[in-house]
């Protein structure tokens, strides 16, 4: 459609997830007006994610080092471990300010359709982290999806035989929402993890 520079640009911006042809395009030209300093910082910043961030060699999380700073922090609660599909779920769990434990990053979750099994996930590093007599409880955090359920039954079917406690983080209707607009594993999941109120 654009000749040149401006095309690849916004080929290039509508392969990242979440971005479409008019979001790319819009992207594209706000940056070919900007300041060229603006632009400078940005592509700095994608050249530094690319030279110097990795993953974290025993929880997967992401990483300036070889290992991260929860994994490195001693005040952590190392008889606890959360596992989450992603890197944004650590950091989502974090600004609860609720959980102390350590993380394990699985690296997606088990998808048929798109062809991920668990041997693509992070499972062996994990049956690895378990191996010792230091964890006491798994806590299953993955998305509550028809993928997250899959990989959290996986899980606790591979888990079962280890003694360890696996958990799953509860779920179910989100402050604010609706009943209407419930779908009905959510509905049914509030209503299995119901508790009592009042005296």
């Amino acid at each position: 459609m654009y000749e040149g520079p401006i095309q690849a640009l916004i080929d290039e911006l509508g392969r990242l997830p979440g971005v479409g042809p008019k979001s790319a395009q819009r992207i594209a030209f706000h940056l070919m007006n900007a300041d060229r300093e603006e632009v400078d910082r940005l592509a700095d910043a994608l050249r530094e994610v690319a030279d110097k961030v990795r993953f974290c060699d025993l929880c997967f999380n992401v990483s300036e080092d070889t290992t991260c700073r929860i994994c490195r922090d001693p005040r952590r609660d190392q008889s606890t471990i959360c596992v989450v599909e992603e890197s944004k779920d650590v950091a989502a769990i974090e600004r609860t300010r609720e959980f102390r434990g350590l993380y394990h990053v699985l690296g997606g979750a088990i998808s048929p359709i798109d062809h991920v099994g668990p041997e693509d996930l992070h499972v062996a590093e994990l049956l690895r982290r378990l191996s010792g007599p230091v964890v006491a409880e798994v806590i299953l955090a993955t998305d509550p999806n028809v993928e997250g359920e899959a990989t959290a039954t996986y899980l606790t079917r591979l888990l079962a035989p280890t003694g360890i406690t696996v958990s799953r983080l509860a779920s179910g209707l989100p402050v604010g929402g609706d009943l209407e607009f419930a779908d009905e594993v959510t509905l049914g999941r509030a209503f299995a993890g119901r508790r009592q109120v009042g005296v």
